[in-house]
């Protein structure tokens, strides 16, 4: 399935005169983004630290505020460690309104959805406008900074592919 993929963008790429180097970069974010989320929704903490560069800022757009990701991360170890007993479903997934970058580099924005909830009781769902900043190391990904600007609608997320 992902060669059939990787084939059908590389194809668009050329038809719509998107460089292959570009195609992908793009296939390696989504595979990023879709690690993301399955670390999320399995609750592993340590995996999702490791998808963040050490030096890592997570930006709150509705709380002013700027911190290191570092601290944020300790915060959110317990949901993620509810997620991982089983006490807690958590899940993200995201959505792109624009994609800019190059072989090490990557600013990504768009919406986001965070649904969670524990047993007996309805789903939250957050919908947030996020911009992400991406460093590739190593042939790796990492999270430079994750700006959580303001909140979305669904309507706005379901605007975006």
């Amino acid at each position: 399935m992902l060669v059939k993929l990787t084939w059908l963008a590389v194809w668009f790429g050329c038809v719509l005169g998107i460089d292959a180097s570009e195609e992908e970069r793009i296939l390696e974010l989504d595979a990023y983004w879709e690690e993301v989320s399955k670390v999320v929704a399995n609750g592993d903490w340590e995996k999702y630290k490791d998808a963040c560069h050490p030096e890592a800022v997570l930006v709150s757009g509705s709380k002013e505020k700027s911190l290191p990701m570092r601290d944020i991360l300790v915060r959110w170890k317990s949901e993620f460690d509810a997620t991982k007993a089983g006490t807690r479903s958590s899940k993200v997934d995201f959505r792109f309104s624009h994609r800019y970058g190059d072989e090490q580099t990557a600013h990504e924005a768009g919406v986001f959805v965070y649904s969670f909830g524990v047993e007996g009781e309805e789903v939250k769902r957050e919908y947030v406008h996020f911009e992400a900043l991406l460093v590739k190391k190593e042939g790796r990904w990492l999270l430079m900074m994750e700006y959580q600007k303001s909140i979305a609608t669904k309507e706005e997320w379901e605007k975006l592919k």
